[in-house]
């Protein structure tokens, strides 16, 4: 995977906080109004946020959702660390510095039509995100696969749509998909109501095993979560033969690329290189990550 240098997309904001709501599990779905982030923003893409006047550095948030017309960016977060705890304090009517949309998103290929979005934990958002953009593109077919060990931070409801391979304990889906017409199913080892039994990369392999080999070579994946999962992501895609692009997470100060303290090692056709998560992804090939 290849990109073409990009500049220019990136707006700083002051953004009123539209809404904010706390979920079970320690969870938070926040809502910005961002009007210029809003229109260049695509999944797999992040701002980088003021959390509060007392914390100095900014915290990356990956989007979840955005609304060209209404002007809005929305994101979900756990407020591990100081400053998102001060986020997390914070209310409707508050602004927020919000510089966004930042980085690299996700380009699925036009030759492989379906789409399989793995998100786990905080890496669900990028997914949601996917969704929204794709379903009113009727040359893609989406199916997002979402797993979790703490309650998922969405309405629920049983669905109506069909994920071969899910078993009959998954029969729970994301609400906001279902009303998108998009097939959803959960993933969770803490026994939650509804979900697989297992991780999501176990989900999906058990949904890639129905597959005929004509249907299964039009499967590209999409992954969004911790390490772990990302690394099983990519052993999946390799074991199916599956282009498969992960957006990694790390801890990052500038967010820009000037401070270079996001860099993850990466394998490319000249060799092993430094590439910094903020501008040079956070979406990377799998193959780069993972090359084994």
């Amino acid at each position: 995977m290849s990109y073409k240098p990009k500049r220019g997309t990136v707006a700083l904001e002051d953004a009123e906080i539209l809404d904010h709501q706390a979920f079970a599990g320690q969870q938070f779905v926040l809502r910005v109004r961002a009007p210029k982030a809003a229109r260049r923003a695509v999944p797999g893409m992040f701002a980088h946020i003021s959390c509060d006047p007392a914390v100095p550095l900014r915290r990356p948030l990956s989007i979840m959702r955005a609304n060209a017309s209404e002007g809005w960016l929305e994101f979900l977060y756990k407020p591990k660390g100081h400053g998102l705890d001060k986020l997390s304090a914070r209310r409707s009517g508050d602004v927020l510095s919000v510089l966004a949309p930042i980085g690299r998103g996700f380009t699925p290929e036009a030759a492989r039509p379906q789409l399989l979005a793995l998100g786990g934990g905080v890496g669900i958002p990028p997914m949601i995100f996917l969704a929204d953009q794709f379903r009113a593109r009727a040359e893609f077919k989406t199916l997002v696969l979402m797993g979790s060990e703490v309650p998922f931070p969405f309405e629920l409801v049983d669905s109506r749509l069909d994920v071969a391979g899910a078993g009959p304990d998954a029969t729970r889906a994301v609400a906001l998909l279902e009303r998108w017409a998009v097939p959803s199913r959960l993933a969770s080892n803490a026994g939650l109501p509804g979900c697989y039994r297992g991780y999501v990369t176990e989900l999906a392999r058990a949904w890639l095993q129905t597959l005929a080999p004509k249907n299964r070579a039009e499967v590209q994946m999409l992954a969004c979560g911790p390490t772990p999962m990302l690394a099983a992501a990519a052993k999946l895609a390799r074991e199916f033969d599956l282009p498969c692009q992960l957006a990694l997470e790390e801890f990052m100060a500038c967010g820009i690329g000037g401070c270079a303290g996001c860099n993850v090692l990466v394998q490319t056709a000249d060799g092993p290189a430094m590439k910094r998560v903020c501008v040079d992804g956070p979406v990377f090939d799998a193959r780069e990550v993972f090359p084994t």
